[in-house]
């Protein structure tokens, strides 16, 4: 959902106190099913809008309308600019109006708002292979209040490869990379970042986050993402694929895969990244003659060992000979 319109759907709720679905993609210019997702976003996002069923029914916000958003409350107000503040898709306008909510919020969670206003990053591009969407991992609210809040936690983590680990961090910032979230801090080790699914417990510890001094999310967010950009292209490989391949090569690689001219053979040309040889031959060899790479040799070499260890290990036996019977 686009958080301009989050902000215009909320405006709808407070100034009529009532509004249906139909009403909503009427005034927006969308699709009702739109609206209705729309709606229901809202709500996810931490705003309490409820739907009320039956002949005179609709959507409305708990407690009744109001007249403007500084009416908002601490957690609608933290919520508003969580999804609307840091949002690439943000127009210049709706920034201009969240800077002008700001300074008509209460003092007392001014602070919290524009905290909220800086905490997430939206990275809309992807590492590796598509990933299907996934629901929010289960201590995501927990870290949002955390960094928003500014106070260290007790973090139980499992690393990639599965070993246990508590540490005290300082969440500075999360950001959602596809369906994916993590969460960027401050360690004894320095700046770290930590996939949020992979979180097992987080822990207040009441102590205040100090922030690195310069610190800023966006820029920090770009130095990890090129860096694991440049870990997920450390091979190359370039060959060519029979068209009706090309479709599903794109599903299963995402970003990694580039697709050339199509040749005289009808087959198109392929350059494939990926992070290591093993691991790039294990994954193409399933496309067998599907998939024809020329280049690096070693990773020719990779797949004709993969190649002789399946023969070996599935070739059907050979028959009992019946020589002198």
């Amino acid at each position: 959902m686009r958080a301009d319109r989050l902000v215009a759907v909320l405006m709808l709720l407070q100034t009529r106190g009532q509004v249906t679905a139909a009403e909503v993609a009427e005034e927006l210019e969308v699709s009702e099913r739109t609206a209705r997702r729309d709606l229901e976003a809202l709500g996810m996002a931490g705003v309490p809008v409820y739907s009320r069923q039956g002949r005179n029914g609709g959507w409305q916000l708990v407690g009744g309308a109001r007249t403007d958003l500084s009416g908002l409350n601490a957690a609608e107000a933290r919520a508003l600019f969580l999804v609307a503040g840091p949002s690439s898709s943000a127009t210049p306008q709706l920034k201009a109006a969240l800077r002008k909510l700001v300074r008509a919020l209460p003092e007392t969670f001014r602070s919290e708002a524009e905290a909220a206003s800086t905490a997430v990053i939206i990275d809309n591009s992807s590492w590796g292979r598509r990933d299907n969407p996934r629901p929010a991992p289960p201590h995501l609210d927990d870290l949002q209040n955390a960094v928003i809040e500014g106070e260290q936690v007790v973090l139980g983590y499992v690393g990639r490869e599965g070993a246990p680990s508590t540490r005290v961090v300082h969440p500075l910032g999360l950001a959602t990379k596809g369906p994916r979230w993590y969460l960027v801090a401050d360690t004894d080790a320095g700046l770290r970042t930590f996939r949020v699914d992979r979180v097992r417990s987080v822990e207040r510890t009441g102590d205040p986050v100090v922030r690195p001094d310069g610190f800023d999310l966006a820029e920090s967010w770009r130095l990890v993402s090129d860096e694991v950009d440049q870990l997920w292209a450390a091979v190359r490989a370039r060959g060519t694929a029979d068209p009706d391949s090309v479709s599903m090569l794109r599903g299963i690689l995402g970003s990694r895969l580039r697709i050339g001219p199509t040749g005289a053979d009808g087959r198109v040309e392929v350059e494939i990244a990926g992070p290591f040889l093993r691991a790039l031959a294990g994954e193409l060899a399933g496309f067998g003659a599907l998939l024809e790479l020329h280049e690096p040799p070693e990773l020719r070499e990779q797949l004709a060992q993969i190649g002789a260890e399946l023969i070996a290990a599935y070739a059907p036996d050979e028959p009992a000979s019946t020589d002198g019977v």
